[in-house]
């Protein structure tokens, strides 16, 4: 299913005998470029999470944020040595300087290495959960994702849609426009050539020339082909991403467009090349944001 390259996912769970939280964010990018901020104690495993949403997101610039929540009570150590060291300097700075108030307990134990915290190091049992909750977060990601890109595949028919109408407004007055075009060289040729003659075959093909420059049936088949293309492409269901293949066809719908442009000199035909060309614009601003 077509998946935007903008989504959020988060999931917490239990790690050791911490609480661990992760936050994914993901913005339009040509490529897979993650940014990973994890805490010290899963540093270790940053390796196998970048890898692990490698598998899962194919493009996208990508940022996860990993957070520890350790009980207050799991093994830290009040330095009591260097508390009463802080507290004897504090007390004789207070008095130095006439300094009011009092040295409470709360000031000290704030200061420098007074509380210990206990080792970050972690097990292999650790890794796997916060693989876990890495793996659900990445989940809520990639749903929010799709169901963006729902929307965004919805937008882009619509504009297919409008594309299409103007495609066949100009079918239409492509073959009138080509007749007319013809006639007018005829009659352009023959006020030129007047009463002196000239060789009626070589005006014919130099007639057929030029209405073969300016015919643009062939271009008018390709276009329809690469509009049927991309309506299969964004209704695919299909896991693989879609979002390159879309902008390479949307290069070729656009470069057919400037070539019936080119080719039409015909007011009518030129206002609907130019309302196309509107149209696959919006539909371009919106595939760069596709996984």
């Amino acid at each position: 299913m077509i998946s935007s390259m903008t989504g959020f996912g988060a999931a917490e769970g239990s790690v050791g005998n911490a609480r661990a939280s992760v936050e994914i964010r993901t913005v339009n990018h040509r490529f897979f470029s993650p940014n990973l901020k994890l805490p010290g104690a899963f540093a270790r495993w940053e390796g196998e999470i970048r890898e692990l949403l490698r598998q899962r997101i194919a493009r996208g610039h990508l940022t996860l944020t990993a957070r520890i929540d350790r009980p207050v009570a799991s093994g830290s150590v009040i330095d009591e040595g260097r508390l009463a060291q802080y507290a004897a300097v504090l007390k004789e700075l207070q008095k130095k300087h006439s300094l009011g108030g009092e040295v409470d307990l709360a000031t000290v134990l704030r200061l420098p290495d007074v509380v210990t915290a206990p080792s970050e190091e972690m097990d292999a049992a650790a890794g796997e959960a916060l693989a876990a909750i890495v793996v659900k977060a990445a989940d809520n990601l990639m749903a929010m994702r799709r169901a963006e890109g729902a929307l965004l595949a919805a937008f882009l028919l619509e504009r297919v849609a409008a594309v299409e109408s103007r495609l066949a407004r100009i079918e239409t007055r492509a073959p009138i426009r080509l007749k007319e075009q013809h006639e007018r060289v005829k009659r352009t040729v023959s006020e030129l050539i007047g009463g002196a003659g000239g060789d009626p075959q070589r005006i014919s093909q130099e007639i057929a020339i030029l209405a073969d420059k300016l015919d643009v049936a062939e271009e008018l088949d390709r276009f329809r082909s690469h509009l049927a293309a991309f309506r299969e492409t964004a209704q695919s269901k299909t896991a693989d991403p879609v979002g390159k293949r879309l902008g390479f066809i949307l290069q070729e719908m656009v470069r057919e467009a400037n070539t019936i442009g080119s080719k039409a000199n015909d007011a009518q035909i030129q206002e609907d090349v130019i309302a196309m060309k509107e149209e696959l614009e919006r539909i371009r601003e919106q595939v760069e944001n596709l996984e």
